[in-house]
């Protein structure tokens, strides 16, 4: 009765919903970079590892798994923190600056 116990806990985990990752592209217009990151709550502020590519339109961009919530983040631009980006949320931090807002659902 126990094996069958276990195998039936085993099933019902396997069923139950895993929650939901989305794919978030994130954009940076700056022409005139020559190596821009992403930093934020989702990989804890690091400028290392999520380097953005810039494409034919000068356009910076990476793409990152997210689970659903709320993030902060900044780009970081040539080695200095962008602190205003026109049509992205805003939120103020404890150093006076402003981080930016995306909301994953």
């Amino acid at each position: 009765m126990i094996g069958k116990a276990k195998k039936v806990v085993r099933k019902e985990a396997k069923e139950l919903p895993k929650k939901a990752v989305r794919n978030v592209e994130f954009t940076f217009l700056s022409p005139e970079a020559t190596k821009v990151s992403l930093a934020g709550a989702f990989n804890s502020w690091d400028t290392q590892t999520l380097l953005m590519k810039k494409n034919k339109e000068r356009v910076w961009k990476i793409e990152i798994n997210l689970a659903p919530g709320s993030y902060e983040y900044k780009f970081l631009a040539d080695g200095l923190w962008v602190e205003n980006v026109s049509g992205i949320e805003t939120v103020p931090n404890p150093f006076g600056t402003r981080n930016f807002l995306t909301l994953v659902k």
